[in-house]
């Protein structure tokens, strides 16, 4: 039987490995780097795998219609445009990021929403892109992150299934891993619908599946793991009360730390599903079951 795996980095990611555990900082940073060092520092803390960013050209990912709509910010009221620019890191910011998270030995990488940005990030050699899903059907995008030759994750949030087959038809199978999702910004726990990590197995039989989660609360992610994701990604914060549309749908750090603990607790709970007798057992064993000889016409111990 296949096992699919894909490396990520020095990591193994898919079935029988352990699960790949992502902070996405996006931009929860506010434009900000002292921050974005902050909650890398959190996502470091808190032993997560890697961590992810968001990148975008803002004059190619917001529509025109909606450039000078204004809207009140932390830097007071601006443009949406104008504010989109504020949020984005240049490229001595993202150099800054890509030797902290070096110092600090842990992965990085973007999701691109535009091809520009897929240059602007391979830049640092990332180990792997993923696909928002926002741009799931965003196929010469997806044609631009698959020329990069590096792994792929697709986020399916607001997504039909033929959409997804459609995507993965233009990323193609080798090294693409699928990540489940609902993009609603936090999610009901009514529409997360984690049976989905069943569907996308059966569907797509050679790429590892993972679970990208925005509910409040940990609960549905630790399911999610129980239930075979092989990748969880969950938005990191410092305060959930911060400015900023992912915030209320994000973890803060003692979270993620819980969050990461208990991962690897179902981990090792999980086994490999063949019975056997511990030997933490056999004494409990020895004590509890009854002998043959108690049985057998009631018979009292000898004297």
């Amino acid at each position: 039987m296949y096992i699919p795996v894909v490396r990520i980095g020095k990591q193994f990611v898919g079935d029988g490995e352990p699960v790949f555990v992502i902070a996405e900082i996006g931009i929860n940073h506010n434009g900000s780097l002292d921050l974005a060092k902050k909650l890398i520092d959190a996502a470091v803390a808190a032993g997560c795998d890697a961590v992810k960013f968001q990148k975008r050209t803002p004059e190619l990912c917001v529509p025109a219609d909606q450039w000078y709509a204004e809207r009140e910010t932390p830097w007071g009221r601006m443009t949406y445009i104008d504010y989109r620019r504020r949020v984005e890191f240049d490229l001595a910011a993202y150099a800054e990021i890509d030797r902290y998270c070096r110092e600090r030995k842990i992965l990085w990488f973007a999701s691109c929403w535009d091809e520009p940005s897929v240059d602007f990030i391979e830049a640092f050699d990332p180990p792997c892109y993923k696909i928002a899903s926002a741009s799931v059907s965003d196929l010469p995008l997806l044609e631009k992150v698959r020329s990069t030759d590096k792994p792929v994750m697709l986020s399916t949030g607001m997504s039909t299934m033929e959409e997804i087959e459609a995507a993965v038809a233009t990323l193609g199978t080798q090294d693409l891993l699928i990540a489940h999702a609902t993009s609603t910004y936090p999610c009901p726990v009514e529409e997360l619908n984690l049976r989905m990590i069943y569907t996308l197995r059966d569907r797509f039989p050679t790429c590892p599946i993972g679970y990208s989660g925005h509910e409040v609360g940990l609960a549905p992610t630790w399911a999610a793991v129980a239930m075979g994701a092989s990748f969880v990604e969950r938005h990191i914060t410092l305060d959930r009360a911060l400015w900023g549309s992912d915030q209320a749908a994000s973890v803060e750090t003692v979270g993620f730390i819980k969050l990461v603990e208990n991962i690897r607790d179902i981990e090792r709970a999980q086994g490999d599903g063949i019975k056997r007798v511990y030997e933490s057992e056999l004494a409990q064993k020895k004590r509890l079951r009854r002998q043959p000889s108690m049985h057998d016409g009631f018979a009292a111990p000898a004297k």
